[in-house]
């Protein structure tokens, strides 16, 4: 028992010394967040809403399960957020950066080995004192240190560092996939629910047409039509066949593409029919300041932690013009008899330190301190390049908010007109005052408008899907 004592004293107090004095500073430069290359305010103009309403949180504070209140558009987040490949691969990106973390730290401590060993040696005649042929056998255990680097200039640390912003990086890449996975799936939803409601349109169409037709046949066969208004009449039934058979494969397409990003086939009940209202709880939403939105997105987080990993990177690069110093040693027990192993006098210890200084390496240690610097200036300009696209894209969906509303009810009037006016011409047609042209032109009017009325509505319902995307969506997993 005193001779382990004695073993553990002799090994750690060395060792308490060596972690003091690798316990200092980086050589990395003060990192500094660069100010954020775009206006403190967001654009005004006539696109754009005077005024937003209160609101009492920013939409980058609201789970997505707050956000999106149609249930069957829930579920399919739900299946969306577990089954998605690349949400998968998001994940398991982070699993990778934090084992990679891991390892990289290890470095700043000692790695201490217990190890064990029998030696059994035939020494020749001509090698021996006595002129006789000797046997050697050597038993030894104990425990050491592999090559352990004292980090007196911080190089350990800096590359520790780099890899701790790696992996907060890859948190900061999984949360922007799964924002625009729940973007994704949502507009997916709309633009299914959209073709649905343009291929219900279509085939309402052509039965009104069909009608329409048969009429103007009757009307020809009893001489009471002419033939060009039979032709006039057939072309809006084809027509409507050809809307018909395109929303249909569109339909077929939309949900291919939903079941793409869901990860699964998707179940019948979750699929939409029609365009909903109620898709979002949100309908307006103020958007704060672009210095609090902007760097709030994970995507803007993610630059920036790429950019202090640069940062860390130049430290270890100026740490490689200075002295390396590693440490190898060991301690423990060794006899030439397997009995005597333990036995007084058997202790036995060793310590072999070096020193490495670079004298001439061509420019080797310049040129990557150089290549450091020259990274972290490049993610410094991808760090202001994330956020000028964010300032963009935030500043595009307010524009189209603050618009259309306005487009949407100027749309609702002129299908109301439209309308209108198809009704007044057929029952001029029927009266005989006008004439199966001025129908079919009507016709064709109110079609076109009830086909934009949908895409406008789509429109309004993708620009919310769109603002919780742009405006950093809060995470909810």
């Amino acid at each position: 028992m005193t001779r382990m004592k004695r073993m553990t004293t002799t090994l750690c107090l060395p060792l308490g010394a060596f972690l003091c004095l690798s316990g200092c500073s980086t050589m990395a430069p003060k990192y500094t967040q660069p100010a954020p290359p775009v206006s403190a305010a967001w654009p005004t103009g006539p696109a754009y809403q005077a005024g937003t309403a209160p609101t009492q949180k920013q939409l980058a504070d609201i789970p997505w399960r707050d956000y999106f209140v149609d249930d069957q558009l829930r579920k399919l987040i739900e299946l969306g957020l577990k089954n998605n490949r690349d949400m998968r691969v998001a994940v398991l990106s982070i699993e990778r950066f934090r084992a990679q973390f891991q390892i990289q730290r290890s470095d700043l401590f000692p790695k201490i080995n217990a190890n064990g060993g029998a030696t059994f040696q035939r020494i020749p005649e001509d090698f021996t004192s006595s002129g006789r042929a000797a046997t050697v056998n050597q038993y030894t255990v104990g425990a050491g240190l592999l090559s352990y680097e004292l980090d007196l200039f911080g190089r350990v640390q800096s590359l520790k560092d780099q890899a701790l912003e790696q992996y907060l990086a890859s948190d900061q890449a999984r949360r922007t996939v799964q924002i625009s996975l729940v973007s994704q799936i949502a507009t997916s939803y709309l633009t299914l629910a959209a073709d649905r409601e343009r291929l219900k349109l279509a085939k309402d169409t052509l039965t009104s047409q069909l009608q329409s037709f048969e009429l103007i046949k009757s009307r020809f066969e009893a001489g009471a039509s002419s033939a060009l208004d039979l032709q006039q009449a057939r072309t809006t039934v084809e027509a409507a066949r050809i809307d018909i058979a395109r929303y249909t494969t569109l339909a077929a397409q939309d949900e291919n593409a939903l079941s793409l990003l869901v990860g699964s086939p998707v179940p019948a009940e979750l699929l939409p029919a029609t365009l909903s209202e109620t898709v979002t709880a949100v309908k307006d939403a103020s958007p704060g300041l672009p210095s609090d939105v902007l760097l709030r997105r994970p995507d803007i987080r993610q630059a920036e932690e790429q950019l202090k990993g640069a940062n860390a990177n130049i430290g270890a690069a100026r740490a490689a013009f200075f002295p390396k110093i590693s440490l190898i040693s060991s301690v423990g027990f060794g006899s030439s008899e397997l009995s005597g192993l333990f036995k007084s006098g058997a202790f036995a210890w060793s310590i072999a330190p070096s020193i490495s200084l670079p004298i001439f390496d061509g420019g080797s240690n310049t040129a990557k301190l150089k290549v450091a610097e020259v990274d972290r200036d490049i993610a410094i300009a991808q760090y202001e390049k994330a956020i000028q696209t964010a300032f963009r894209e935030v500043a595009d969906a307010l524009a189209q908010r603050g618009t259309i509303d306005e487009q949407l009810a100027a749309q609702q009037a002129l299908t109301d007109a439209t309308a209108e006016r198809n009704r007044l011409s057929i029952a001029r047609f029927d009266k005989g005052v006008d004439s199966h042209l001025n129908v079919l032109d009507s016709q064709r009017s109110l079609y076109a408008a009830q086909q934009n009325l949908i895409a406008t509505r789509f429109s309004r319902l993708a620009n919310l899907v769109t603002m919780y995307k742009v405006l950093g969506g809060g995470d909810s997993d």
